[in-house]
């Protein structure tokens, strides 16, 4: 397996992991009898288990790009030291976004989303050239 599919595989589990800590906070947050009732009106979380999901919605925003590269590139066969380190780059700020936007560290939770963004379009554009 390239580097960048063990990147990626480690950022969907990155994505469980974040799922499992919204469920147990929002259920702290709203109880157990709301999180097993339909989504009709959608509860809204506030304070920290409002944090966890809008991370957890950022990541989900942010692995559909990564994906793609990583799987372009493994699939065209461009895998490059550039490629790699950009892969792992983009895992470590995802690892570090959470507890960044948690716990609301200013200005580095913009400055860590933009290492894991502009590392997911230095290959994209890898892919190109």
């Amino acid at each position: 397996m390239t580097p960048e599919l063990t990147s990626l595989t480690l950022a969907a589990l990155l994505q469980v992991l974040q799922l499992c800590l919204y469920s147990v906070a929002g259920q702290a947050q709203l109880g157990t009898k709301t999180a097993l009732k339909p989504r009709d009106d959608t509860p809204v979380l506030t304070g920290t288990p409002g944090r966890i999901k809008r991370a957890l919605d950022n990541h989900f925003e942010g692995l559909l790009l990564f994906a793609i590269a990583c799987i372009v590139i493994t699939v065209s066969d461009q895998s490059t030291p550039l490629t790699t380190t950009c892969a792992w780059i983009y895992l470590a700020a995802r690892v570090l976004y959470i507890p960044a936007y948690v716990f609301g560290w200013v200005p580095w939770r913009s400055l860590i989303w933009a290492m894991g963004f502009i590392t997911t379009t230095v290959m994209l554009f890898s892919i190109l050239i």
